[in-house]
């Protein structure tokens, strides 16, 4: 073989050195004939990439954020989505498509296929049991994996929020990042939210900083926009007859509610006359335009949320103003939406495109609670409220970069008309049912009868691969796949009056569940989205009973007239959740159960122990809050630089962002060590810094046990303290902030810089301890 290597080789470089006329006859000769070389009497055979079927369209899936299912006008509700009621107009519309409740299990199940808890996300947060433990396991490959392997390029863009957080670090493991999972490309946020503004973007498995634009403020929607529009761009220009998947996750509208004034001051005054106006007029719409059946039942305020004539001026002036900010980042998005949308009908096979525009992954959001918030993770994690007066102060600015802002849970309620509740409340199509819309021009004629096929997130990718004409693998890299839970609803496509082929569907979040079969529903409720239940024991939850055949927005409980019914379905949840891992089942106290058995956790392997000391050099890239040591407990900051006698300035270390979190930096010649507690109070304390080398400590001993609890604080130079403070409050950081060395990442946690601020001086290494 090495001497046939050899005569290879000089055969090739005898032909290179020809003449140009005479190489091109060579050539001419070799490529006339079958230039494949048989070696030792076999036929090798050019290795060519998978080739899509004949005919498969390009697909494209949109999911919004957040978005009740009367939000929208194009299904009834106040706010402009001119790109949604243009794709309406030209597809169709689904009123009984369904998600989970909550964002990362319904983008698991849609990316998949399966129920989200054999993807092992069961919830948003990860946990040691097989359901919630966010493994994503091999058995259960993603559709873009399969349209990789069957000749698509694929990439995707926007939130994405499926990664376990352990593993989003410059060092991964990479296998379940979105590049991980059969998109060669990702652009766009990792966690569950982000600022709109400063968002901590990540290209591929790389972390970047966000463009600045040559005109014009940043945002993340035109951003991702832009980003997708140029790869499809690219796939024009090189691979115009390949078919793509193109998932687009928008980061709208989830909180915060960041976009420009322009889009806000479109609905001033809008909203003034309140929810339960909203929902009246929003109801008589539905039902004039045929989204509904005409005998469905507006169901009423739940006795959580107040009315709005009980309100007083002030509240509703601020809860006004919060629904305007929502309204403009929704319009917004689908303005973005628009323009990726136009491109992708005017590019190749722009008509042999299907589109699914999910107008949400969920219901909408109640977790601003009654008074809405502008510290919205914060209060969602930690129970921080922001009052009434708070928010007023400063209610202009709602939208901007400057605030977390989320608005108050009687808006998701009256987003989510006709239905009961929001999001986290799987028991509730306020939920889990989202507004779906459906175009392919080659093949799907516009109609304006909404289908009314029960249909569900995990149906998504069962629908693509029968539009595309492929068959779903039996293994893929040699592990044996589980088989689809949802099931296509492809034959909808062009028959209104195709049958549900979606027969049984089970929903639990934190403990709220429900059981769905052919026309009837069983649902338990044991939490508002606001407050997560603390009740371990399930053994006495109260089931009601739905037959959503007759009652399309779940108003009559007919549980008393029909147990037999009910106890059918019960058992049915009970073989449900045993066969998809729902069990042990979590609630809002993170207690475990196996259906009526309390677990107390010994069964769950122990936590990893966390180090207690971390070497950071300069130049390391961008950490995830996740990944930073837990500031909270006591610890110690050390930092060894060298300052030039003309002075230095600059980021340290820092960990958080404007939300909160602190940051220890030198500026005019001082060093500073600021605690920012989630955007409402900043502490600062600082003392004069030398030239040279220099070895910089602040150390922290934590003297209040509570949450955020209090302790002292010094800053020490050259082994001198020069500065001590007794904090009431430590700064905890925003759950989508990072921790940076030598520079500071997205947001800034002080108001004294802006931008990446990075330290001028040398920064040898940084070194916590933390006790």
């Amino acid at each position: 073989m090495k001497a046939t290597g050899k005569l290879l080789a000089s055969a090739s470089l005898a032909v290179a050195l020809l003449a140009p006329a005479a190489r091109a006859q060579v050539l001419e000769q070799v490529q006339s004939a079958d230039s494949r070389i048989a070696v030792a009497g076999t036929r090798e055979k050019w290795i060519g990439a998978p080739v899509a079927p004949k005919g498969a369209p390009n697909i494209v899936v949109v999911l919004l954020d957040d978005v009740g299912f009367a939000a929208s006008a194009t299904f009834g509700g106040a706010v402009r989505t001119p790109a949604l009621d243009s794709l309406a107009t030209s597809g169709i519309t689904y009123n009984r498509f369904h998600t989970t409740s909550v964002c990362s299990p319904t983008r698991a199940a849609l990316l998949t296929g399966r129920n989200a808890h054999r993807v092992g996300v069961g919830t948003v947060i990860e946990h040691p049991y097989p359901g919630y433990d966010w493994a994503w396991p091999k058995s259960t490959v993603s559709v873009a994996r399969v349209l990789l392997d069957n000749g698509y390029s694929t990439a995707a863009f926007g939130k994405w929020h499926n990664t376990p957080s352990a593993e989003i670090s410059p060092v991964g493991p990479f296998d379940r990042w979105p590049t991980g999972l059969g998109f060669q490309h990702f652009y766009g946020f990792m966690q569950g939210e982000d600022s709109q503004w400063e968002p901590l973007l990540y290209r591929d498995t790389t972390a970047v900083d966000a463009p600045k634009p040559a005109t014009g403020d940043y945002h993340f929607g035109t951003d991702i926009t832009n980003e997708a529009i140029g790869w499809l761009q690219t796939q024009a220009s090189l691979a115009p007859d390949k078919p793509y998947f193109l998932y687009y996750a928008a980061g709208g509208a989830h909180a915060p509610h960041h976009v420009g004034q322009e889009w806000i001051d479109k609905y001033r005054g809008r909203f003034d006359a309140g929810w339960d106006a909203y929902r009246e007029e929003v109801f008589a719409r539905q039902k004039r335009m045929g989204l509904i059946p005409r005998d469905t039942v507006l169901t009423p305020r739940p006795a959580e949320l107040p009315a709005w004539n009980t309100l007083s001026a002030d509240q509703k002036r601020l809860y006004a103003r919060q629904m305007e900010v929502f309204a403009g980042f929704l319009e917004h998005t689908d303005h973005e939406i628009g323009r990726l949308l136009n491109r992708v009908r005017q590019g190749p096979n722009g008509k042999n495109t299907l589109v699914f525009y999910i107008v949400g992954d969920n219901g909408a959001s109640g977790e601003g609670a009654i008074d809405g918030s502008d510290v919205g993770l914060a209060n969602i994690i930690y129970g921080l409220p922001s009052t009434v007066d708070e928010q007023l102060s400063h209610v202009d600015q709602l939208g901007s970069k400057l605030y977390d802002n989320h608005y108050s849970a009687g808006w998701a309620w009256a987003t989510g008309t006709p239905f009961r509740w929001m999001k986290r409340v799987a028991s509730f199509f306020g939920g889990t049912r989202n507004p779906l819309v459906i175009s392919w021009p080659d093949r799907i004629k516009g109609d304006a009868r909404p289908r009314n096929q029960f249909a569900a997130a995990n149906d998504i990718a069962p629908t693509i691969y029968e539009a595309a004409g492929i068959r779903f693998p039996d293994a893929v890299d040699g592990v044996a796949q589980q088989p689809l839970d949802g099931v296509s609803f492809a034959d909808s496509f062009t028959s209104a009056a195709a049958p549900s082929r979606h027969r049984i569907q089970y929903f639990e979040e934190s403990g709220n569940r429900a059981i769905y079969q052919d026309g009837w529903i069983a649902t338990v409720q044991r939490s508002v989205p606001w407050v997560l239940a603390c009740k371990p024991d399930f053994s006495k939850d109260r089931w009601e009973l739905y037959n959503i055949d007759k009652d399309f927005s779940q108003a009559h409980d007919v549980a008393a007239q029909n147990p037999a019914k009910l106890k059918e379905l019960q058992a049915l949840f009970e073989r449900e959740a045993q066969a998809n891992h729902v069990y042990p089942m979590q609630d809002g106290c993170i207690v475990k159960t196996a259906g009526s058995q309390t677990i107390d956790g010994k069964g769950a392997p122990p936590p990893p122990v966390a180090p207690s000391r971390f070497v950071y050099h300069a130049g390391l890239a961008r950490l995830p809050i996740a990944k930073a040591p837990n500031f909270l407990k006591s610890h110690r900051i050390t930092a060894q630089v060298e300052i030039p006698a003309a002075g230095a300035e600059g980021v340290l270390l820092t960990n958080g962002g404007r939300y909160g979190g602190f940051a220890l930096y030198v500026k005019g010649g001082r060093l500073f060590y600021e605690s920012n507690f989630f955007g409402k109070a900043a502490t600062v304390m600082d003392a004069p810094l030398p030239t040279g080398t220099v070895e910089i400590v602040f150390d922290y001993a934590r003297e209040d046990p509570k949450l955020f609890g209090g302790g002292t604080g010094r800053l020490v130079i050259n082994g001198k303290p020069v500065a001590e403070h007794r904090f009431d409050r430590i700064g905890a950081p925003a759950q989508f902030g990072s921790m940076g060395v030598g520079r500071s990442h997205g947001g800034p946690v002080s108001a004294a810089y802006d931008g990446a601020f990075p330290f001028t001086g040398t920064l040898r290494q940084a070194i916590v301890d933390v006790r």
